[in-house]
C-alpha cells in the first residue's frame, strides 16, 4: 500500500473518530453536526491553515532584503526541487525549529524561529530547509494541517464528553449515551487521534529526511542539524499549541521520558541513522 493511500486512510479515521464522538454525545443529531463540523474543518485547513499557523506563532514575512541569505538557500532548494518559491517567514522565538505549511506547492510557506538561524551552521540550516522543502514537494503539508485541524477538534469534542458525562450523572439519567461511555470516549478517542496523527506524521518525516538528504546532496549537514535541535529543545521546549506539533521539524513540545514514546516525530537517534547510512549521489 503506498504512502498516500495510507495517509488518506488515516485522515479518513481521524474523520470517523470526530463522527463518531457527535454520536456519542447526542445521538443522530451529533452525528451530522460532528460530520458538518468536519467538513468545516477541512475546508478552512484547506484554505486557511497557512494563515491560522502563521498567526498563532506571530510569524512574520521576510524579504529577500531582510533575510538575503535564507532567500538564496531556500531558492536553490526551490529549483532543484522544482517546485515554486515559497514565502519565508521568521517565528521570534529562541527555541530553534522550522516548519512548512501552505494548501500545495505554488501557495507554500516556509517559517524559521529566531533561533535556529543563529544555532545552525549555514550547511546545516541548508539540511533543514531542504528537509522543508520536501514536505513542500512531497505535498505533505496540507496533510500535517488537516491533521491537526481535526486532531484539535477532537480535543473539544472530548472535552464535551467530559463535562456530559459529568452531566449525566448528576442529573442520573442515561440520556443519550451513559457516563461511564461518555467517558470512555473522551479518553480513549484523544488516544486514537494521537496515535493516527503519530502514523501520518512518522512515516512522512523519514520520507522528508531522505528527499531533503537528496536535494544537498549530502545527508550530514541534516544529521548534524537534528541533533543539535534535539538538544536544544529538550533545554529549551517551544512555546507551541500541541495540535501543530507534527508540522515541525523537531517535536516542540519533547521532554523525553514516557511522553516521547507517543512523540508525532520518530526518535532523533533512528533518523540521524538513517541519514548516516545513506549514500547520496
Amino acid at each position: 500500500m503506498s504512502n498516500q493511500l495510507k495517509t488518506v486512510l488515516l485522515l479518513g479515521a481521524l474523520t470517523a473518530i470526530l463522527i463518531f464522538f457527535g454520536n456519542a454525545i447526542g445521538g443522530s443529531g451529533g452525528m451530522k453536526v460532528a460530520l458538518v463540523m468536519a467538513a468545516i474543518m477541512n475546508f478552512v485547513s484547506y484554505w486557511f491553515s497557512d494563515r491560522m499557523v502563521l498567526s498563532m506563532y506571530a510569524a512574520q514575512e521576510v524579504s529577500p532584503q531582510q533575510a538575503p541569505e535564507l532567500h538564496a538557500m531556500v531558492g536553490e532548494l526551490a529549483r532543484e526541487a522544482g517546485v515554486p518559491m515559497p514565502r519565508l517567514f521568521v517565528i521570534p522565538q529562541d527555541t530553534p525549529n522550522a516548519f512548512a505549511t501552505g494548501r500545495d506547492p505554488s501557495h507554500a510557506v516556509v517559517a524559521v524561529t529566531e533561533g535556529i538561524v543563529r544555532l545552525l551552521s549555514p550547511a546545516e540550516l541548508k539540511g533543514v530547509l531542504a528537509h522543508e522543502m520536501s514536505h513542500v514537494r512531497n505535498r505533505d503539508i496540507l496533510i500535517q494541517s488537516v491533521a491537526a485541524t481535526l486532531g484539535g477538534a477532537i480535543m473539544v469534542l472530548a472535552n464535551m464528553s467530559r463535562f456530559s458525562a459529568s452531566y449525566a450523572s448528576g442529573e442520573g439519567e442515561q440520556r443519550r449515551g451513559n457516563p461511564l461511555s461518555l467517558l470512555l470516549f473522551a479518553i480513549l478517542g484523544p488516544l486514537a487521534a494521537m496515535l493516527i496523527q503519530m502514523a501520518i506524521s512518522r512515516s512522512r518525516e523519514f520520507i522528508a529526511d531522505e528527499s531533503g538528504a537528496r536535494l544537498c546532496h549530502d545527508p550530514e549537514p541534516l544529521a548534524g542539524a537534528l541533533e543539535k535541535l534535539e538538544v536544544a529543545n529538550q533545554q529549551m521546549p517551544m512555546i507551541a499549541n500541541p495540535a501543530t506539533e507534527n508540522m515541525f521539524i523537531v517535536n516542540p513540545l519533547t521532554g523525553g521520558g514516557l511522553m516521547s514514546l507517543f512523540s508525532t516525530h520518530p526518535p532523533i537517534e533512528e533518523r540521524v541513522a538513517r541519514l548516516r547510512a545513506m549514500r547520496v549521489s
